[in-house]
C-alpha cells in the first residue's frame, strides 16, 4: 500500500465523527431512493407479468344488450386478435351480521376453466362446476374484509330474486387490481366485492341468453387502439354501447398508473434534497481538511507526487464517505422497500407480488452518491491541486478582525465579551455561516413537507365531504326514476333530508382529446351537493353550459367560452356542442356539472333522478340500511363515513409512514449539518479556545463561545426553514397532482412548530456531542501546535 493511501485511511479515521455524520445524510438519501424506486420497479414488473400471464385486454366496452353473433363481427375488425364477451351486472348483497349496505358486481365466466381474456387467478379453493348454477368465485379483498372463504355463502338480490350464492374459490383478475365501486373515487372492499358466476346461470337470470352486455378485445402488436375503438363504437352503437375505452382509461389500470407516477416522482424529489446537502457538507469538510493539511500537500508535491495524484487522494476521501453512506443506504432502503410493498399488497390485488431490488436501482443509487461526492469535492480538490508548494509551506494569513455591526452602532457594551467574540467570528466568515444555516433550513423544510402532507389530507377530506358533498349516503338507482321515487325515499324512517341526483355518462371531446365521465346535474337550491370556489363559497351554476373542474379543462385543453362536443353514452345518446361556461378548482377527481334543468333539456327528458343524496339519522341508520338492502330498484349505496375511513386507510397510512421517515431523515440532516459545523469550528479554533482556558476562561465560557455560534446559526435558520418548507410544499403539491386527487396547500402553526422542534432537538444533541470533545481538549498539546 502506498504511503498516500495510508494517509487516506488515517485521515478518514481521524475525522470519523464527521465521516459518519455526512455518511448518514447520504444513507438517508440512498435509502429513500432505493425504497421508492425498488417498490416502483417491483410493482411495475409484477403488473406487466400479471397482465401478460392472465391476458389483460386492450379495449373494453359495455352495452345494454348485444347478440352473441356480434362477437364475430368484432373479431373481423383489423388489428383485433381476440374477443371475449360476458354478462356483467351489479347486485345488492346481504351478509350475516353486517348492517351497512353492501353491493357487488357479478361477472359471467365459462362453465369450464379455460384461458380467457381477463382470466381469473384462483388463490384458494376451486373453479365453479358446470352443473351448479349458484357456485361463485369471490374477489380476495372482499373475502378477507368480511371473513369469507370457500364454503361460505352470500345472499344476493339477482334481478329481484334473493339467491344464496356458495363461494367455492377466492380469485383475482388483472382487470381489477384496484377495486372500486363505479362512480366513487375511494375503494372500500368491505362493502363492495366482485363475483364470478357460471355464464349460463347469470345470463338466464337476467334474460341475456344468446346475448352479452360487456366485451373485451385483445389487439395485435402494433394495432391502433383508437382506430379499433372507432370501429367498435360504430358496430355496437345500436345496442346501447356507452363507448369503448382503451386500456389507459380502464378504471383499475388508470388508478394503478397514477399511483406508480406518484411513487416515481417521490423517488426523485425527496432523495435529491439529501444528496444536495451531502454535497455541500463534503465541500465544507474537505475545504477545512485541505486548509489544515497545507504543509502536508507541499511536502507531497516536494516528494514528487503529481497534482492528479493529490487531487485523486482528496477525491477518494469524498468517495469513501459516499460509498459508506451508499452501502448503509442500500441496506436500509431494502428494509423500507419490503415494508412499503406490504402496504401496497393491502389495496393492490395481485396473485403474486414479490419485492425485488434490481441491480440497476442499486447502480443508479451508487452513481448518484458518487456524483454528489465528486461535485462536493470539486472546488476543494481544485484548490489543493493549484496550491504552490512554497505558498503551502506558509500558514494561511490571519483573518482580519474588526468590530461587529453591533459595536459600530454603539451597542457593544450591552453584550458580554464571549458574545462579542461569537458575533465577530460570524462576521469574519459569513459564507460558512450561511452554508450551515442553509443546511439546517433544509432539514426543517423536510419536516414541514412531511407534516404538511398529513394536514393536506385532512383538508382534502374535510372540503370534499363537509363542504362539497354533505350527504351521509348516496343511492344509485338501477334505472332513472321519476320524482315520485325521491318522495318515497324521503319518507323512509331515518332519512332527515333527501335530494335527487341526476348524472349521465358522457364523452367530452375537444379536438383530439376526450374523456369519459358523468355529467352531474345540480339544482340551484341544492344543499347536499354543491360546487364551490377556491374560497369554499358555493357558486351558482349558469343557466346554460358546462362547468368543468380545472383539471378536466386542462386535460381537454379547453377554456371558458370554448365549446366541447358532448356525446351522451346512454338513452337516446344525444350529441351536441356545449359551451364551457366556467371552470372550478376541485381536489378530487375530474368533474363536469350543469344545472339540472339544463341537463334535462339537453337530454330531452322530463325531470328524473338517477340517484338520491341522503342525510341520515345515526340513531336509526341500521334500520334504514336493512331496508335499502331489500329494495330492488337501488343498485348501490355509498356511505360517506366508509369512504373517508377507506381513504385514510390507504392513502393516509402510506403518507403517515412517509412522515415518520421524513422526521427521522430531517433529524439526520440537522444533526449532520450542526455537528459538522461545530467540529470544523472546534478544529479551527482549538488553539484559540485553549488560550482562553489558560488565561482564565471556564469550560462553560469557551463552550458558550463555540456552541453559542452554532446556536445562533440554528436560530437564524428557523425562519428560512419556514420559507423553504413553504416553497417545497408548493412544489410537492404540483408534483403529486394527478387526475385522481390534488392536495390543497395548508400550512398550520402546529406543523411549523413540530418542524422547528426537530431542528432544536437535533442541534442540542449535536452540541452535547461536541461539548464532550471540548471538555476533553488537551491544552498542552493544542498550544504546542503551530499557527
Amino acid at each position: 500500500m502506498k504511503a498516500i493511501h495510508k494517509k487516506l485511511l488515517r485521515d478518514l479515521w481521524s475525522a470519523r465523527g464527521q465521516v459518519l455524520a455526512i455518511g448518514l445524510v447520504i444513507t438517508s438519501g440512498v435509502a429513500m431512493f432505493i425504497s421508492y424506486m425498488s417498490v416502483f420497479g417491483s410493482l411495475d414488473r409484477t403488473r406487466a407479468a400479471y397482465y401478460d400471464r392472465y391476458r389483460f385486454a386492450d379495449v373494453f366496452a359495455a352495452v345494454k344488450r348485444a347478440p352473441d353473433f356480434m362477437a364475430n363481427r368484432l373479431r373481423e375488425i383489423p388489428g383485433v386478435a381476440a374477443v371475449e364477451t360476458r354478462v356483467a351486472v351489479g347486485v345488492n348483497l346481504d351478509l350475516p351480521g353486517e348492517e351497512d349496505p353492501i353491493s357487488g358486481l357479478i361477472l359471467s365466466i365459462p362453465p369450464v376453466d379455460r384461458a380467457t381474456l381477463n382470466d381469473v387467478a384462483i388463490l384458494r379453493g376451486r373453479y365453479i362446476e358446470p352443473d351448479r348454477p349458484d357456485e361463485v368465485l369471490v374477489s380476495d379483498g372482499f373475502a378477507k374484509a368480511n371473513g369469507l372463504g370457500p364454503g361460505s355463502t352470500v345472499a344476493a338480490v339477482i334481478n329481484g330474486t334473493r339467491r344464496e350464492l356458495e363461494i367455492v374459490g377466492i380469485a383475482l383478475s388483472p382487470e381489477y387490481i384496484y377495486i372500486i365501486r363505479p362512480g366513487e373515487m375511494i375503494p372500500d372492499e368491505r362493502r363492495y366485492g366482485l363475483f364470478w358466476m357460471n355464464h349460463k346461470a347469470l345470463s338466464t337470470a337476467y334474460d341475456m341468453q344468446g346475448a352479452f352486455n360487456d366485451v373485451s378485445l385483445k389487439l395485435q402488436r402494433g394495432a391502433s387502439p383508437e382506430e379499433v375503438i372507432d370501429r367498435v363504437n360504430v358496430l355496437l352503437e345500436r345496442y346501447g354501447c356507452r363507448g369503448a375505452v382503451p386500456r389507459r382509461l380502464q378504471t383499475s389500470h388508470w388508478y394503478v398508473e397514477n399511483e406508480l407516477k406518484n411513487l416515481r416522482a417521490s423517488g426523485f424529489f425527496v432523495p435529491a434534497i439529501f444528496f444536495g446537502v451531502a454535497a455541500f457538507l463534503l465541500h465544507v469538510t474537505l475545504n477545512r481538511l485541505i486548509s489544515v493539511q497545507r504543509e502536508q500537500i507541499a511536502a507531497l508535491k516536494a516528494l514528487g507526487y503529481m497534482n492528479r495524484e493529490i487531487g485523486l487522494h482528496y477525491t477518494l476521501w469524498s468517495l469513501a464517505v459516499a460509498l459508506l453512506g451508499c452501502a448503509l443506504g442500500v441496506f436500509a432502503g431494502q428494509g423500507m422497500g419490503r415494508g412499503m410493498i406490504g402496504l401496497y399488497n393491502d389495496f393492490f390485488r395481485f396473485p403474486f407480488l414479490e419485492y425485488r431490488l434490481s441491480p440497476d436501482v442499486v447502480l443508479a443509487a451508487l452513481g448518484i452518491s458518487m456524483t454528489a461526492a465528486i461535485v462536493g469535492a470539486f472546488v476543494a480538490v481544485s484548490h489543493a491541486v493549484k496550491l504552490p508548494p512554497a505558498e503551502a509551506m506558509r500558514p494561511e494569513p490571519p483573518a482580519k478582525y474588526r468590530r461587529t455591526i453591533t459595536e459600530r452602532l454603539g451597542l457593544g457594551h450591552l453584550l458580554s465579551q464571549p458574545t462579542r467574540m461569537i458575533l465577530r467570528n460570524l462576521e469574519r466568515r459569513p459564507g460558512r455561516a450561511f452554508v450551515s444555516l442553509f443546511g439546517i433550513a433544509i432539514a426543517g423544510s423536510m419536516m414541514i413537507v412531511g407534516l404538511f402532507v398529513l394536514d393536506a389530507i385532512d383538508e382534502l377530506l374535510w372540503v370534499q365531504w363537509n363542504v362539497v358533498q354533505r350527504q351521509d349516503m348516496t343511492l344509485t338507482f338501477v334505472e332513472a326514476r321519476s320524482p315520485d321515487a325521491l318522495y318515497e325515499v324521503a319518507r323512509w324512517d331515518g332519512v332527515i333530508a333527501a335530494e335527487p341526483q341526476r348524472s349521465v355518462a358522457a364523452r367530452l371531446r375537444f379536438g383530439h382529446r376526450y374523456r369519459e365521465l358523468a355529467i352531474t346535474g345540480i339544482d340551484p337550491d341544492a344543499r347536499l351537493q354543491r360546487v364551490v370556489d377556491v374560497s369554499l363559497e358555493p357558486i351558482e351554476l349558469p343557466p346554460e353550459g358546462l362547468v368543468l373542474s380545472k383539471t378536466l379543462a386542462d386535460l381537454l385543453g379547453v377554456r371558458p367560452g370554448q365549446e366541447v362536443e358532448v356525446e351522451v353514452l346512454e338513452g337516446k345518446r344525444p350529441k351536441h356542442s356545449v359551451m364551457v361556461a366556467a371552470t372550478v378548482e376541485e381536489y378530487m377527481g375530474t368533474s363536469a356539472y350543469m344545472r339540472k334543468d339544463a341537463l334535462h333539456r339537453f337530454l330531452r327528458e322530463s325531470p328524473v333522478a338517477s340517484g338520491a343524496l341522503l342525510r341520515v339519522d345515526p340513531a336509526v341508520a341500521e334500520t334504514l340500511y336493512r331496508r335499502i338492502k331489500k329494495v330492488p330498484a337501488v343498485a348501490g349505496a355509498g356511505l360517506k363515513a366508509a369512504m373517508v375511513e377507506s381513504f385514510r386507510k390507504t392513502t393516509g397510512e402510506n403518507m403517515g409512514i412517509m412522515v415518520f421517515f421524513n422526521a427521522i431523515f430531517a433529524g439526520v440532516i440537522c444533526f449532520g449539518v450542526s455537528y459538522n459545523a461545530a467540529r470544523i469550528a472546534l478544529s479551527e479554533r482549538s488553539r484559540e479556545l485553549a488560550s482562553l482556558r489558560v488565561i482564565g476562561f471556564t469550560r462553560g465560557e469557551i463552550a458558550y463561545i463555540l456552541l453559542g455560534e452554532q446556536a445562533l446559526i440554528n436560530l437564524l435558520a428557523l425562519p428560512f426553514s419556514l420559507l423553504l418548507g413553504t416553497g417545497l410544499s408548493l412544489w410537492l403539491v404540483a408534483l403529486l397532482e394527478t387526475e385522481l386527487y390534488r392536495f390543497p396547500f395548508v400550512l398550520t402553526a402546529k406543523v411549523c412548530a413540530y418542524a422547528l422542534l426537530v431542528i432544536v432537538v437535533a442541534a442540542v444533541f449535536s452540541g452535547l456531542v461536541v461539548r464532550r470533545k471540548l471538555d476533553q481538549l488537551d491544552l498542552v498539546a493544542v498550544l504546542k501546535t503551530r499557527e
